[in-house]
């Protein structure tokens, strides 16, 4: 077994696959539109998904926002350099919420992002 997706759904799709790809630097590797179901789907990911976990975005045509409680936690990212990755993704418009630094009672240097919903996205520095 293997992790394939995660999905989260979003009020604005293309608002938000403009943040995966534009702002984290995602590929968009497939959209799909089902009429009669009233949604879309749109997958997001560095690499094929043939090998690689992604994000599964879904559009509910009927709904603007959703509340996102209190269970989910965020998404996680390895990044070379929590810090410059931080200036990058406010280079591009982004939204820091969390300067890279070190985590709480630990050392490893960790920033934390949103998306355009409100989900959170961790930046954890690794080689």
């Amino acid at each position: 077994m293997r992790i394939l997706h995660t999905m989260l759904r979003v009020g604005n799709l293309d608002r938000s696959i403009a943040f995966y790809t534009e702002i984290l630097g995602m590929q968009l590797l497939r959209r799909q539109d089902y009429p009669d179901g009233r949604f879309t789907l749109a997958f997001v990911g560095y690499g094929s998904e043939d090998s690689q976990a992604v994000l599964e975005l879904t559009h509910n045509w009927d709904t603007a926002s959703y509340e996102l409680g209190n269970a989910y936690g965020h998404i996680a990212l390895a990044v070379p350099d929590a810090a410059a990755a931080c200036a990058a993704i406010k280079a591009r418009g982004g939204k820091v919420v969390r300067e890279a630094g070190p985590m709480k009672h630990g050392t490893t240097v960790i920033a934390f992002v949103e998306d355009p919903d409100g989900y959170k996205v961790e930046l954890i520095e690794r080689d």
